[in-house]
């Protein structure tokens, strides 16, 4: 295997990529479930939104309570799907798997 280094640029394009994803993340709201029960299921959007910041919303849950991965008050297959792809272009989907070396 042969080993990449990072240049100077990289390193400040994966530095800006990282901010962009917490400031992206900080848009993320919390709903009581009492109220999330009671409004619109959450669709195809919120899933694909959930599944982009899936790995903040876990670090952020495991020291409050009300932050929550995965919505309770979903659509069901749509919202997952969502999900799936949301989750997916966050960890670069299956594209590296498929690539000859």
């Amino acid at each position: 295997m042969k080993r990449v280094k990072l240049s100077g640029i990289k390193w400040s394009l994966l530095l800006c990529a990282l901010i962009a994803v917490l400031f992206l993340a900080g848009c993320a709201d919390a709903v009581n479930i009492k109220q999330c029960v009671t409004e619109e299921p959450a669709g195809f959007l919120n899933g694909l939104w959930h599944g982009i910041i899936a790995p903040v919303s876990f670090f952020v849950s495991l020291f409050k309570d009300s932050v929550a991965i995965y919505a309770v008050n979903n659509n069901g297959g749509f919202y997952d799907l969502g999900f799936v792809i949301g989750a997916g272009i966050l960890f670069g989907g299956g594209g590296r798997a498929s690539r000859r070396s």
